[in-house]
């Protein structure tokens, strides 16, 4: 099959997102090209590695057959049953959302935005202060059990150019109710303890324990908007890329390991997102100094098994590469390579996450001190005290399943 194409923007599309867009993008830390294309997510390498031989192989097939509890366990620390079974359990509630349509096409949370199983209410409620509302949504955010919230405007060039339907893998059209005008982005934390464990199967339980909860959170206050009388389609890795909505909702910056760091939590979230037409008011990107920080440490790439993450400054990506959006320079990812290496383990790899410098209990006055040095001009002291600690150690499996025994 041949790959899709990204786009068919023209250039005057280009210059209107850059006359629109172009403030804010500055705020954000984000540059766009010549070159942008929205990105088709049929190109995403978890959907090429079912329909494109290049990335499809027995490697792969495995990797998706041992969330079905069918791995190669073995002895290894990390990879036995009980590692596969925890890991597989967490995953439970996405897993019964994300197959509940499939069967017509969409697999909703990661190919097709979750289906509202509740009604736009008759009556809407009117909302006279935006920001008294995206402060209200926050809270109500937080209640269901997300640990960040931000609210962003729509742009339409983070959002899929066409979407994919999971019976043949085919582009499928996607769309959203009109007037949407707003993006509410949910963080949800990944357990510190278990993200100390990568790579391990064991560690895949903090990624798929995060997207459960968001599946259960987010379609818990879609239904709080649906039921003020507004439109709601809640989200996960569907429908849009999420990292563009999480900086410029003011949730954090993002970084050469390919992720938001936040200073609350790190690198250690996931994320969600819910398009609305609600009124809200729209927060500010945050630009601290992670990205001057990520300048001058390297500490991901090193670490990378795979070799898959940049060791120089931001670029745009190389027009043949598929798998990353073009016309966006970055820190950009060999996502092929990363992804051979997670079908390798039959398990994701966190390992970038790990080593990574802000991957620390921000609660901790200690830690909350190293912050402030690593985002002022003396990051590179906060470097030289990282690299000489045993922050990053990895923990090894068997010592949390015996801390969980109580030995």
């Amino acid at each position: 099959m041949p790959w899709p194409a990204n786009s068919g923007t023209t250039d005057s599309d280009r210059k209107s997102w850059r006359d629109r867009y172009g403030k804010s993008d500055a705020e954000a830390g984000i540059e766009t090209t010549e070159n942008f294309e929205p990105f088709s997510q049929r190109n995403d390498l978890f959907t090429r590695a079912f329909w494109d031989p290049e990335v499809r192989s027995k490697q792969t097939a495995a990797f998706f057959e041992s969330y079905r509890m069918k791995a190669s366990y073995r002895k290894g620390d990390g990879f036995r049953q009980k590692d596969f079974a925890l890991r597989n359990a967490s995953w439970l509630i996405s897993d019964i959302i994300s197959n509940r349509s499939a069967t017509e096409g969409r697999r909703e949370g990661f190919q097709a935005p979750i289906a509202c199983d509740t009604p736009v209410a008759e009556v809407r409620e009117e909302i006279d202060d935006p920001a008294a509302m995206s402060a209200e949504i926050k809270r109500i955010a937080r209640f269901f059990g997300a640990d960040l919230a931000g609210v962003t405007e729509l742009d339409p060039r983070w959002l899929y150019a066409t979407r994919v339907d999971v019976r043949d893998f085919s582009e499928a059209e996607n769309t959203l109710p009109e007037g949407m005008s707003s993006v509410i982005v949910l963080g949800h934390q990944m357990d510190k303890e278990l993200v100390a464990t990568y790579p391990s199967a064991l560690a895949g339980a903090a990624t798929g324990r995060e997207y459960s909860h968001e599946a259960a959170i987010v379609i818990q206050l879609a239904a709080y908007i649906r039921n003020l009388g507004y439109e709601a389609v809640p989200s996960m890795n569907d429908t849009g890329l999420v990292i563009p909505y999480a900086v410029k909702a003011g949730l954090g910056e993002y970084a050469r390991n390919q992720m938001v760091i936040t200073p609350e939590f790190g690198p250690r979230l996931r994320f969600s997102k819910i398009f609305t037409n609600l009124p809200l008011a729209h927060d500010t990107p945050k630009r601290p100094g992670v990205a001057r920080f990520c300048d001058i440490c390297t500490a991901c790439a090193d670490a990378c098994p795979a070799k898959a993450l940049p060791l120089g400054p931001p670029e745009e990506s190389p027009l043949d590469d598929v798998s990353a959006i073009r016309g966006v320079r970055k820190w950009t990812s060999d996502a092929k390579a990363c992804f051979g290496y997670w079908a390798k383990l039959q398990s994701d790899c966190a390992i970038c996450m790990r080593v990574c410098p802000f991957n620390r209990d921000f609660e901790t006055w200690r830690d909350r001190l190293w912050l402030r040095v690593a985002l002022s001009r003396f990051r590179k002291w906060a470097l030289w005290w990282d690299a000489r600690s045993d922050r990053a150690t990895r923990l090894k499996p068997k010592d949390w399943w015996n801390s969980a025994q109580g030995r």
